[in-house]
């Protein structure tokens, strides 16, 4: 069945990947700043920055089959140097901003057959990592509600939350903005590589899917084996 899938924030990195695998068999809205790299897909573009805007609801189909959150913070700081405001910036944007646009969006969502919510979380929430207390709270928080909300609104509709480790995006480009910074980072996986695009949108893309359909509450660790293995 063609699905019309939501995705937050699609024109860079995973989002856009994600676009990419599902355009040609969905129908894809991608609410973005930008529509940049948009210009060869068939998908539907809505102006939209999560801090300044509400959803324009009215841009969208009346059914919401498929939901993707993808804006997401890298602040990585000593706690010392870390602010409240660093703190309450990085909840706003990873879970404040979510929760207000699934507030909005419900009405659509409980009209699909099965709708499914992908969110994204971090490797930094299982297994504690330094300089990640602002974002491992602000990931925490999304994979508390997603198992929360999942509970409340079984069978109506599934979330289910990713957690990748390093991936290759534009997000991450200041932790890999040289090739021994490259190669430190690939050494700390146990796959000895960092994650691509790619790597998280297949995923995502099988939880949009019917094929995973007695899936959810579930966080999914895509991080080459970080959270669960020590071959050090």
């Amino acid at each position: 069945m063609k699905k019309n899938i939501l995705l937050i924030g699609g024109s860079h990195g995973i989002g856009f990947e994600i676009a990419l695998k599902l355009y040609s068999e969905h129908t894809i809205f991608i609410a973005s700043r930008t529509s940049e790299n948009l210009g060869n897909l068939e998908v539907t573009h809505i102006p939209y920055d999560t801090s300044k805007d509400e959803i324009d609801v009215s841009l969208l189909p009346e059914r919401i089959d498929g939901f993707v959150y993808c804006p997401g913070s890298i602040n990585l700081k000593p706690f010392k140097r870390l602010e409240l405001k660093d703190f309450e910036e990085d909840m706003q944007i990873n879970f404040m901003f979510l929760v207000k646009i699934i507030h909005a969006l419900l009405p659509k969502l409980k009209k699909s057959k099965q709708a499914s919510l992908i969110f994204f979380s971090t490797v930094a929430v299982k297994i504690g990592m330094p300089f990640h207390t602002s974002i491992a709270a602000a990931k925490g928080a999304i994979e508390g509600f997603a198992k929360a909300l999942a509970a409340e609104y079984a069978p109506l509709f599934r979330v289910n939350v990713i957690a990748p480790s390093l991936t290759d995006t534009p997000l991450a480009k200041k932790l890999l903005n040289n090739e021994k910074k490259q190669e430190i980072m690939d050494s700390r996986h146990p796959m000895k590589r960092i994650g691509q695009a790619a790597d998280i949108a297949n995923i995502a893309r099988f939880l949009l899917s019917d094929d995973s359909s007695w899936i959810t509450g579930q966080v999914i660790g895509v991080d080459g084996g970080l959270s669960t293995l020590n071959v050090n």
